[in-house]
């Protein structure tokens, strides 16, 4: 099933996908969400309502596109390179997460200029 979203931070619109995870049926059920975005080096999080149990494949090294939720905070993460906890060149969550989709295409260089309380929202495209 073919789940495809559309994130807007600012004025930068992503096009991507859910993937088929508990964690992602239950916040594709809570579509549209819009909050303001936390950054933490090259990661966006916040706060989503949408409580979910960490699955078993959870980890805490991800990719650059990576959508993931991450239990403790009940937060949706973006995550578009390095952060405060990445070693070397990984890209890596303050504890494991649960990846639900990914971006296609995340443009870096824009999403890095985005600062914590700029306006986020995720939609069913």
């Amino acid at each position: 099933m073919s789940r495809a979203i559309t994130i807007t931070v600012g004025d930068i619109e992503m096009d991507g996908e859910f993937n088929d995870s508990p964690t992602a049926d239950a916040i594709w059920g809570a579509l549209p969400i819009a909050r303001t975005v936390n950054t933490w080096g090259h990661e966006f999080y916040f706060d989503i309502g949408v409580q979910a149990e960490q699955e078993p494949d959870a980890s805490d090294v991800v990719e650059v596109g990576d959508l993931a939720y991450w239990p403790p905070g009940m937060a949706f993460c973006v995550f578009f390179g390095r952060t405060p906890a990445s070693q070397g060149n990984e890209v890596r969550a303050a504890s494991p997460v649960n990846v639900v989709g990914r971006i296609d295409d995340p443009p870096v260089d824009a999403l890095r200029r985005v600062r914590t309380g700029t306006a986020i929202r995720i939609e069913a495209a």
